[in-house]
């Protein structure tokens, strides 16, 4: 293509030239930490001046803002939940007059009332930049076509990667979620190099390249930007086969902004870099609230730094992790790739379970596809789990039973617990265009008869 540098299929990514690092890729370790407390300080102000909620949680914590004179200070302040979000709805989170506010994005609401964001010209921009610097470190290039297979609508993915590509220079291919042949349709007469997309759904678009006779590894794609979702090394390993191109995971929530909170970058694929000049992170103990230090797994919690709408304070996303030094950007921490959320864990007759861990079975095992769910029943007073796969297209019969008691091994001996397998036939499960639902629990319905 005409004035953009080919990316590598499948070898290692090259470092971005210094000539593409930003202002804030740039700072060192000790002025990072510097705009952090600054920014830090001004935010707290700003939400305790501006939003009753905040101003009733400091209060009641006996904490103001000017309590905050270093960084490890902003542990004296009261955490926020999605509880708190609620209460506020739909607007009383925000911290500045409706007129200032150009863009509201929401929840699904699927278990409650939504969580409401509000975004002013500052924060777009400042969205628009963060999503551009993953995107760069991703190893997209000015003049790369982008296919956006993120929802458009209120949920943050669509149009927060659609202005990130924009701002990297990329052209924009607006695909959204949904009408799944038409999209491999568009991905082979466009050409795109990058594809952002959950990694769910990709895994539905490559079932229907390979339906439509299209090798998966012939496409123009390059680099595939993965995010929504928790995914694990094993997927990684399977996208990357079948698609021919680097996978790197992007971080996002939309109570704190969308995507683009923090970034794998290409060349080392070992973690997602925090752009911590505008969200400050610490892990906590999900039990005692005690923040842990660097290299301890736990939840993850952000602060804000930068935002005027909704400056948010000390989030608990419930999505758990450690945070780890920084290596292609040094200033920078990384998290390790979110291994699941604290309300997603199973409990199974006494043992702690996440999808996560079933899936890298899954994908360790010949024969089945990475397609599977979990469905939670209970016989008599025990719980009980069946996991649903579907076996590859070419499995023979005998394949299927033979990779159907390794899974039963595998989780016994690597989990802890005991589960039926049922290996289906290829095609059958449910297809995601979006976040996948992994876990259908029935054990309520079990109760009621």
């Amino acid at each position: 293509m005409t004035g953009t540098a080919p990316v590598p299929r499948r070898h290692l990514g090259e470092p971005l030239p210094p000539e593409l690092l930003d202002a804030g890729e740039r700072m060192g370790p000790d002025e990072l930490r510097a705009h952090q407390l600054t920014r830090l300080r001004a935010t707290l102000r700003h939400a305790y001046d501006n939003v009753e909620l905040y101003r009733r949680k400091f209060d009641a914590a006996g904490v103001r803002p000017e309590d905050c004179r270093t960084l490890d200070d902003l542990a004296r302040f009261p955490f926020t939940t999605k509880a708190d979000l609620r209460e506020g709805y739909p607007f009383g989170m925000f911290a500045v007059p409706m007129e200032r506010v150009r863009r509201i994005h929401a929840s699904s609401g699927t278990t409650g009332l939504p969580t409401v964001v509000g975004y002013t010209d500052d924060d777009l921009s400042m969205w628009a930049d963060v999503v551009a610097r993953s995107i760069r470190a991703a190893g997209g290039r000015p003049g790369h076509k982008a296919h956006i297979a993120y929802g458009y609508g209120l949920f943050t993915g669509g149009l927060g990667a659609h202005y990130g590509a924009e701002r990297a220079g990329c052209t924009v291919i607006p695909a959204s979620g949904g009408m799944t042949a038409r999209q491999v349709r568009l991905i082979l007469d466009f050409e795109p190099e990058i594809i952002m997309i959950t990694p769910s759904y990709l895994l539905t678009l490559l079932d229907e390249f390979e339906r439509q006779g299209v090798d998966p590894r012939s496409t123009s794609l390059r680099i595939g930007i993965f995010g929504a979702e928790p995914w694990t090394e094993e997927m990684r390993r399977e996208i990357e086969e079948r698609l021919d191109l680097h996978a790197v995971d992007i971080y996002g929530l939309s109570e704190v902004v969308g995507p683009g909170i923090a970034q794998e970058c290409v060349e080392t694929k070992d973690g997602l870099h925090i752009w911590e000049d505008h969200f400050y992170p610490e892990v906590v103990d999900p039990f005692t609230d005690e923040v842990l230090p660097e290299g301890e797994g736990g939840e993850l919690v952000f602060t804000s730094l930068t935002k005027e709408a909704l400056p948010i304070i000390r989030y608990r996303t419930r999505d758990l992790s450690r945070l780890l030094p920084g290596t292609a950007r040094p200033a920078f921490r990384r998290m390790e790739k979110v291994t699941g959320r604290s309300d997603d864990m199973i409990i199974l007759r006494g043992v702690n379970v996440f999808p996560t861990q079933i899936e890298e079975i899954l994908l360790r095992t010949p024969g089945v596809a990475p397609h599977f769910q979990l469905r939670l029943g209970r016989q008599g007073r025990l719980d009980t789990m069946t996991v649903r796969v579907e076996a590859r297209p070419e499995a023979p019969a005998e394949q299927r039973e033979a990779a159907r008691a390794e899974i039963v091994r595998a989780v016994k001996d690597g989990v802890g617990i005991t589960v039926a397998v049922e290996v289906v036939d290829p095609y059958t499960l449910e297809r995601s265009v979006g976040k996948i639902k992994r876990v259908v629990d029935e054990r309520g319905l079990s109760e009621r008869g």
